[in-house]
């Protein structure tokens, strides 16, 4: 999931810089809109990856008391 955050964060803020250095607020927008998606895809990657670490813990402590 990291390349596609990544891939979306690079691509907005490509696109903020051409809106903002051709005056299309519009395409500004759109990239800190990808910007912000890629930073959502990277947040939730981390999240998921933390609560398996959690469940795999959670597991190797059951399995040593069995």
């Amino acid at each position: 999931m990291g390349d596609k955050s990544g891939m979306d964060k690079m691509k907005g803020k490509a696109k903020e810089s051409v809106g903002k250095a051709t005056g299309n607020e519009r395409m500004a927008a759109e990239g800190r809109t990808d910007q912000a998606k890629g930073e959502a895809k990277r947040a939730m990657g981390n999240a998921k990856e933390k609560a398996e670490g959690v469940k795999d813990s959670l597991k190797d402590r059951r399995d040593r008391k069995s």
